[in-house]
């Protein structure tokens, strides 16, 4: 009868170890849940930071081109004053 009484005892043992790697397990998972979670919060952050980039690009080869445009026009009428001999 103490044999099975022990066997017992080493089952509720294993059993105990057993939820305490669950609870461990659970923990971890709930952890990289939030870590899965901030990761895609900064991963739209940085899309939407890429976004403004591309943008900001496209906007300065656009005022650029203006610009050399602009300095094409001036060089022009400057040009056309010289030739008026002013």
């Amino acid at each position: 009868m103490t044999s099975e009484l022990e066997r017992i005892k080493i089952l509720e043992g294993k059993i105990s170890q057993v939820v305490d790697y669950i609870n461990k397990l659970m923990a971890e998972n709930e952890a990289l849940r939030q870590q899965v979670k901030e990761l895609k919060a900064q991963k739209k952050s940085f899309e939407e930071k890429v976004r403004k980039s591309v943008k900001l690009d496209e906007d300065l080869k656009k005022y650029e081109e203006e610009r050399n445009v602009i300095i094409g026009k001036v060089e022009s009428i400057i040009n056309q004053i010289d030739q008026l001999g002013i």
